[in-house]
């Protein structure tokens, strides 16, 4: 099965607008940052994520809360596709899936596009299905912008890896398999062990 077939149906089975510059993906930032940061702490090490508040404030506030909360502790990366994106958040190491809270109005019409190290949030074939699921570009991915999707809506990018994009390709790279009839699920569980908020 082609890369571009699991593409286009990007996240479909997650639960059963110019690019900006300064999105860019980095292991440092040259300005001070003045939006939260996310440390999402991996047995592979952690991913520090820089929140995108002002582009889509519904979704950074949304993520915070189930942060905050401790929901992702004990959830792993299920569906890692090299060359494409790593995706995590809503299941345990058994494959249990969370009980997640309502979903959230689609936000990708913020301006951020799909580029190498931002975090988006997955959803199903309906443009505002996000709930906690979200998922890591490692590739550039601007054909999941509102601009350039099918469906008109898109996904929403959050925010960027400022450090770690190391542990993001460690993750990308892992072999995968079949598991439970879920498809590209790391056969060595990747786990996040919590995710931080810093203001």
């Amino acid at each position: 099965m082609s890369v571009n077939f699991l593409r286009r149906t990007l996240l479909t089975a997650a639960c059963a607008c110019m690019a900006l510059p300064a999105l860019a993906a980095a292991d440092s930032a040259n300005t001070p940052l003045t939006d939260p940061v996310a440390e999402i702490q991996t047995n592979l090490g952690t991913i520090v994520v820089e929140l995108a508040q002002k582009q889509a404030p519904i979704t950074v506030k949304n993520f915070i809360a189930y942060a905050e909360k401790g929901f992702y502790k004990g959830t792993i990366f299920h569906r890692v596709i090299d060359g494409f994106m790593v995706q995590g958040g809503g299941f345990t190491a058994d494959l249990t899936q969370k009980k997640a809270s309502a979903p959230i109005v689609n936000e990708a019409r913020g301006g951020l596009s799909n580029l190498r190290g931002t975090i988006a949030m997955a959803r199903t074939s309906d443009p505002h299905s996000a709930t906690c699921q979200f998922f890591i570009n490692t590739v550039d991915n601007d054909f999941l912008d509102a601009r350039n999707a099918r469906d008109g809506w898109g996904y929403t990018v959050f925010g960027r890896v400022i450090k770690g994009m190391d542990v993001v390709d460690k993750i990308s790279a892992q072999p995968t398999a079949t598991r439970y009839g879920m498809r590209d699920v790391p056969k060595k569980t990747v786990l996040i062990e919590k995710v931080v908020i810093k203001r």
